[in-house]
């Protein structure tokens, strides 16, 4: 078992008879759901969204019953992953492209549970690139913005042309460098007009599951946080 397995499979026991969940998007996510789907076919009932198209086709290959948030509501519990994960449990996420779905769905969710490989966790967020959802229309001014508040933002390439969100949006990966502060910037790169949403999830995250390559888990819980 490898440490994203390991990871997905100590956070299902978490899930209980009834809850309605938020399955995540990304390569640790898809054994989260694989789980899920081998649990309901055991009898687990439960009500899902997935936070992607990609997660939702699965979810429903593999029987989990899909609904909307009319029906939900609010939702018990999300398990989903990140890129990078700090010492007070911010994180950056949206390497996947999901990442305005995934934070609706973190934002709806009483307890979000992250898990990744223990590569994942940082002492400071800004190593990896921080994803911001943009609106096509004007998107080179939005860019400027952007750079003007010192980073390096490239447009995300899809298969012909650039990335498209499931929402119908660009993505531009923003080189920062350190994010000491990451509220802060999440507010300022949200102040400029264009952008839908960025990939810092600030104060989202209860409790992180990171595994190792031994298969083993690291299970970080919330502390007190600093903007």
């Amino acid at each position: 078992m490898n440490a994203k397995q390991a990871a997905a499979k100590e956070a299902i026991e978490y899930i209980k008879d009834g809850m309605n969940i938020g399955l995540g998007t990304g390569t640790t996510a898809y054994w989260a759901i694989q789980y899920i789907g081998e649990k309901v076919k055991q009898g687990l009932r439960v009500q899902a969204i997935a936070t992607s198209i990609q997660s939702q086709n699965l979810a429903q290959e593999l029987g989990i019953p899909i609904i909307g948030f009319a029906e939900a509501g609010h939702l018990d519990i999300t398990i989903d992953g990140a890129d990078e994960v700090d010492g007070q449990l911010q994180l950056i996420k949206g390497g996947g492209g999901a990442l305005l779905r995934e934070k609706i769905v973190a934002a709806a969710t009483k307890f979000y549970i992250i898990i990744a490989d223990d590569k994942k966790l940082v002492d400071t967020l800004g190593k990896f690139k921080l994803p911001v959802e943009v609106i096509p229309f004007g998107w080179e001014l939005t860019a400027v913005k952007l750079r003007n508040l010192g980073s390096e933002p490239g447009l995300r390439a899809g298969n012909n042309g650039p990335f498209i969100t499931d929402n119908g949006n660009y993505i531009l990966d923003c080189a920062f460098g350190s994010i000491p502060s990451p509220g802060v910037l999440q507010e300022k790169i949200n102040a400029i007009t264009g952008v839908v949403d960025n990939g810092l999830f600030v104060d989202m995250a209860d409790c992180v599951i990171a595994g190792t390559e031994e298969g083993d888990v690291k299970i970080l819980h919330k502390k007190k946080k600093i903007k």
